[in-house]
């Protein structure tokens, strides 16, 4: 059985769950996800992609979306979710909440369950992509697996 981890910050949308269950055709496949809900630390970053995708309403927005304890019960919702999504589709699927230190409870994620791969599903975040600080770039050098990244569709 093929193992990946997962790194999710939104629920899972349907085109997410079909591409991710068929990456490996026909193999079957066992996600471990985790999620991370909203932090304030990011809020600026968040606005900033916001403006540069030219998504202005939801820049303006950033301040009403929860944060810190207010955003564990809807990323509990989202892990649920998505972990029932994959389910669905006939994947193995656990997941888990990480609040603090995600690259490095990933590490030990991946070493704890011997995954192979690394798939860090995420809405583009330009900032820290172009000074290579989001997930993928900074778990290339956490994990010595293979890191995919690919950007999270919206329903």
């Amino acid at each position: 059985m093929f193992t990946s981890v997962l790194m999710i910050e939104q629920p899972l949308t349907t085109v997410d769950v079909d591409f991710v269950t068929t990456l490996h055709g026909d193999d079957p496949v066992s996600f471990v996800v985790l999620m991370q809900p909203r932090g304030d630390q990011d809020r600026l970053l968040r606005a900033i992609d916001d403006v540069a995708l030219g998504e202005l309403p939801e820049a303006l927005h950033e301040a009403d979306e929860p944060e810190g304890e207010a955003a564990l019960g809807p990323a509990a919702q989202a892990l649920e979710y998505s972990l029932a999504a994959l389910r669905a589709k006939g994947a193995k699927a656990v997941g888990q909440i990480i609040e603090a230190h995600p690259l490095d409870h990933l590490r030990a994620v991946v070493d704890e369950t011997n995954a192979d791969e690394v798939i860090v599903l995420t809405a583009p975040h330009l900032v820290e992509e172009f000074f290579h600080r989001d997930w993928a770039s900074r778990a290339r050098h956490k994990v010595e697996v293979p890191v995919l990244k690919l950007f999270a569709h919206n329903e």
